[in-house]
């Protein structure tokens, strides 16, 4: 039996740079992700962040982002993506004190991102899936975000983020999602990073 990666691998041969992608629920730190990855290896960041969800409505791409690690060097261009839910409603934008319109227009682009981080979906060569680990991983959104991914056979680390606090449980992670490399890291700390970069190498080169 041919090993998927194996095939995987074959098939990046002749492409210019692979499509790496951050996905994953509202708020787990995937721009805090994609920020750090961007200052470490090309000097500014990516986007914004914030404590209220879907800071990140649009996709973003960064190009051409080279890591090193062990004398080995990896080209790909970094796609943050919108949190994915499975329901926006702008009344809890209001709980967290916006105005009512403001709120309808965060929830109308929140999900506009959303659908359109599914589309892109399409596009990627892999994916780093980033969980708040202080949180239950048994969610709909991260079984719907595993499924789609095992659906288009496309390759994952997972990453549980957050490990700087005290509620963060690495093992539920890892529990959750036994069938992939799970990686704990604090992207605002950076604490962890040389791991998860390494781990990159992995899950794009088998």
């Amino acid at each position: 039996m041919v090993n998927i990666f194996t095939l995987l691998k074959r098939l990046f041969r002749g492409r210019k740079n692979l499509k790496l992608g951050l996905y994953g629920p509202p708020n787990g730190g995937k721009t805090t992700l994609a920020n750090k990855i961007c200052v470490d290896w090309i000097g500014e960041e990516m986007g914004a962040t914030s404590n209220i969800a879907h800071e990140t409505r649009e996709v973003q791409m960064k190009e051409s982002v080279i890591i090193k690690s062990k004398g080995k060097e990896l080209v790909f261009n970094l796609v943050d993506t919108p949190g994915i839910a499975t329901k926006i409603d702008y009344e809890d934008f209001i709980k967290l004190g916006m105005k009512e319109k403001e709120a309808k227009t965060r929830a109308k682009e929140a999900t506009k991102g959303v659908i359109d981080a599914i589309k892109w979906l399409d596009d990627m060569d892999a994916v780093v899936i980033v969980l708040d680990a202080t949180k239950d991983p048994y969610s709909q959104v991260n079984i719907t975000i595993i499924g789609n991914l095992e659906a288009r056979k496309i390759p994952v680390l997972i990453v549980g983020n957050k490990i700087d606090l005290k509620k963060a449980d690495l093992k539920k992670v890892q529990a959750a999602f036994p069938q992939y490399k799970v990686i704990g890291i604090s992207a605002k700390m950076g604490k962890n990073m040389e791991d998860f970069y390494e781990a990159l190498f992995e899950v794009t080169d088998k």
